[in-house]
């Protein structure tokens, strides 16, 4: 298979938010664990200076379903920066975690090619305003088209029946973008990430039930991308628009 090929059929999820304590990496490692527990070969991208996502797969226990780690928050001296960042040609899944307080350029570059963007978010006033000034950017600056479908919002750390969630949900539905998940504020996921694990690792799995079944239904959505984008091109070709390659957005056309 080309380069292009594999470019082309690489499910590569970036998950995204300027504000730092958000969730990135508990989104990234609860995805990862449940597609490698498929079996599918999953590789984590980590360029948060903080490196959580690595220090987690560092923790991971050998028995478990392997996953791979790309620490691209560091710089080598002794390989270009193009060949650090390779990804084996195998790989079904990639989960690029990013930084907090990305500049515009380095915003276009990581969600370039992306086949699914996710954005966390937190029931609080600070983490809504920062949300809202990210996707404005991810639209206006990254020129993601809404019409290719890979945009999408999990509602993190949340406590139902409180108006810091009523006036989140309020918030996210005005978006126009789709909530996939909401996420409890709940012990398991501080004890996955201690362990190394997932959810989807935990024993018996009854322990954390509610929690899988939203990180499933993040799954899904997200294995749903190549249609998504079909629909996508569908839309714009319906629209007059000229049809994308993939990681370029749509034009009107003249």
């Amino acid at each position: 298979m080309s380069s292009s090929a594999r470019r082309q059929s690489l499910n590569r999820i970036v998950v995204i938010n300027p504000k730092g304590g958000c969730g990135k990496s508990t989104l990234v490692t609860n995805i990862a664990s449940c597609y490698a527990k498929r079996n599918q070969s999953t590789v984590i991208m980590d360029y948060d200076p903080q490196g959580s996502s690595i220090a987690w797969l560092q923790r991971r226990d050998s028995s478990l379903p392997e996953i791979s780690g790309i620490a691209a928050f560091k710089q080598s001296m002794q390989a270009t920066r193009s060949w650090q960042l390779r990804v084996p040609g195998e790989t079904n899944n990639l989960l690029v975690d990013s930084p907090a307080g990305l500049g515009h350029d380095d915003l276009r570059e990581l969600t370039r090619d992306a086949s699914s963007i996710l954005i966390p978010v937190l029931p609080s006033p600070m983490d809504i305003h920062a949300v809202s000034r990210c996707i404005a950017d991810l639209l206006l600056v990254a020129k993601i088209n809404r019409n290719e479908r890979k945009l999408a919002v999990v509602a993190n750390r949340t406590r139902k029946n409180t108006k810091s969630f009523t006036r989140l949900m309020r918030f996210l539905d005005s978006l126009g973008i789709p909530i996939i998940a909401v996420l409890r504020d709940s012990q398991n996921f501080i004890h996955a990430a201690e362990s190394g694990t997932g959810l989807h690792d935990m024993h018996p799995p009854s322990r954390a039930k509610p929690d899988i079944e939203q990180i499933d239904r993040i799954v899904s959505w997200l294995d749903n991308w190549q249609q998504r984008r079909k629909m996508g091109i569908q839309v714009a070709s319906i629209a007059g628009k000229t049809v994308p390659r993939l990681g370029q957005s749509t034009t009107q056309s003249a």
